[in-house]
């Protein structure tokens, strides 16, 4: 089939090349400018230079509403277009255009965690797997029908940079595998069940500050879904902010007042967690390693030399 790509960063970039390793053929990519945005800058592989380097005409956008690209795409004459990571609306007569449509390709399992930064928000509530969907695109953000969907399984210690190299490498068979079926005739997928759907922001670095009312459990999940290379989990001590960049759930239970800087346990030191603390039925979160204002990485029983004191969510 003739396909116009339509993606951005690495997820953009992986659905490329698997595009461009079959037997489809790709006769135009839209992408959108390099950002600056701290998160955008994370997995930022260019669509457009891999594109330059296969000789596929590129065109930069950042909202895809022009009657000039409009042209350029009736012109590309396509079988059907391929969205992956493309960030701003695209209107219907553009994802109506084509013979067969537009395939969107999310890496999320809807129609759970549609939207934006779908693993992070994925893993900061403990969902047993992740995935990627290929989806049929219609009016509604991520809401179409499913083509084909893979899922890969959460371990206990995996980060989101763990879960982005799980399901970017299903990026590839996922999307392959519904341009066959879609290519091969089939034309009734499976709707979406819109009572389980949900649907989650952009995250920014306000998402990453520690409320110390969160529940240990979920506390540490937050700092493994802000790990290298996102912007890391961060608390306030003593007026400075302290990023956070390890934590287990404590073997003990505490009880006090949410942030306390209360215990040491074995390699960690123990803030008290949890809306209902005062109970002392929670247990804490053990912080393990920290990075300083100044950029100093230490051990959690370096940096705290002497117990007392509270870890706030603001100087």
């Amino acid at each position: 089939m003739r396909v116009v790509m339509f993606g951005y960063q690495t997820w953009g970039h992986r659905t490329l090349q698997a595009l461009l390793d079959s037997e489809h053929d790709v006769v135009l990519v839209v992408t959108h400018p390099r950002s600056e945005h701290a998160y955008e800058k994370i997995w930022s592989d260019s669509v457009a230079d891999l594109a330059e380097e296969h000789r596929v005409p590129v065109v930069i956008r950042n909202r895809p509403d022009d009657d000039e690209l409009f042209e350029r795409l009736k012109e590309a004459d396509p079988d059907i277009i391929v969205a992956n990571n493309w960030r701003t609306w695209i209107p219907p007569r553009i994802f109506d255009l084509p013979r067969h449509g537009t395939l969107n390709v999310h890496d999320s399992l809807l129609p759970k965690y549609a939207g934006f930064s779908p693993l992070i928000w994925a893993l900061i509530n403990g969902e047993p797997e992740v995935g990627v969907t290929a989806h049929m695109m219609n009016d509604e953000l991520d809401a179409g029908d499913i083509v084909r969907q893979e899922a890969v399984p959460v371990a206990p210690t995996d980060t989101a940079t763990d879960l982005f190299h799980k399901t970017v490498d299903l990026i590839a068979p996922v999307t392959i595998g519904a341009l066959g079926l879609i290519a091969a005739g089939q034309t009734e997928f499976t709707k979406q069940d819109r009572s389980k759907a949900s649907f989650f922001h952009k995250r920014s670095i306000e998402d990453s500050r520690i409320d110390w009312t969160w529940p240990a459990e979920d506390l540490q999940r937050l700092i493994r879904a802000q790990s290298e290379p996102y912007p890391s989990a961060f608390t306030f001590h003593k007026g400075k902010r302290l990023e956070v960049l390890a934590a287990e759930v404590s073997q003990g239970l505490y009880g006090g007042t949410p942030g306390r800087v209360f215990y040491r346990e074995g390699d960690g030191v123990v803030i008290v967690a949890g809306a209902d603390a005062r109970t002392g039925r929670n247990p804490g979160l053990a912080i393990t390693r920290v990075r300083t204002e100044d950029g100093r990485e230490l051990g959690a029983a370096e940096y705290f030399t002497t117990m007392g004191g509270y870890l706030t969510s603001r100087p």
